[in-house]
């Protein structure tokens, strides 16, 4: 099981919100290239970069900080908020994206996030599937649509969809445990997706329990920021599993 820690993008800074509301916002650091070194040093090789700003205007807006962190490590990174087209995937691409997700697209323009899936491969493309109480949240979790979370991820996966991250929103920078119920349904309902479990990660010992599961990776985001997991607690997860 893959550990990302997050990076969340906004105004060329790192934050963290709670419960995706902006008004919540708390800098960790004005250098997100700092950051991502801490998290290579430490043996890991993945990271998870959300354009906050991007996600609020629909377009991408970060892409400087993403090239920044791409060209000056190692570390293999999916990118997401507010890619609405070809262009934002362009750009996103050319500025080091290892990966790409999409999450509201794929509500509201299905036949865009389709085409970008076929043209690039399911390798890249990665489905975001944010919920709350098992309801898809778009734009910026600012809105509720009436799809459920569950077939929303397995028509997609018909759709070749590989990747899915899942964010409970109810959970999201909470600190009080993951989604473990609603992850182990969609490991049971939907066969072989790779699923990337995000939202409410608060301690060490849910890592393995994740991994038990069948989770493909973990999005790690405030547990490190305000200390609850050890960058050496996940550098001796990552050399143990």
């Amino acid at each position: 099981m893959r550990i990302i820690p997050a990076i969340d993008i906004i105004n060329g800074q790192c934050v963290r919100l709670t419960k995706g509301d902006y008004d919540t916002k708390k800098v960790y650091n004005e250098n997100p290239l700092e950051v991502a070194k801490m998290f290579e040093d430490s043996g890991i090789q993945y990271l998870h970069v959300v354009d906050l700003d991007g996600a609020k205007a629909s377009h991408i807006i970060n892409y400087k900080v993403l090239e920044h962190i791409a060209t000056k490590t190692n570390l293999k990174i999916d990118f997401g908020g507010g890619l609405k087209s070809d262009e934002d995937l362009k750009i996103a691409f050319e500025s080091g994206a290892h990966q790409i997700t999409g999450g509201s697209i794929a509500v509201k323009k299905p036949e865009v996030f389709e085409n970008w899936i076929s043209k690039f491969g399911s390798d890249k493309i990665i489905l975001g599937a944010d919920c709350n109480n098992e309801k898809i949240a778009i734009s910026g979790w600012q809105e509720e649509s009436d799809l459920d979370v569950i077939p929303f991820i397995r028509d997609y996966q018909a759709k070749d969809v590989s990747y899915v991250i899942c964010t409970d929103i109810s959970k999201d920078g909470m600190l009080e445990g993951p989604s473990f119920e609603l992850y182990k349904r969609i490991l049971n309902e939907v066969e072989g997706v790779k699923l990337i479990a995000s939202g409410g990660i608060s301690k060490y010992d849910e890592l393995p329990k994740l991994l038990e599961m069948g989770c493909e990776g973990v999005i790690v985001g405030k547990a490190i920021y305000e200390n609850k997991i050890s960058l050496k607690e996940i550098e001796q997860f990552i050399i143990n599993n």
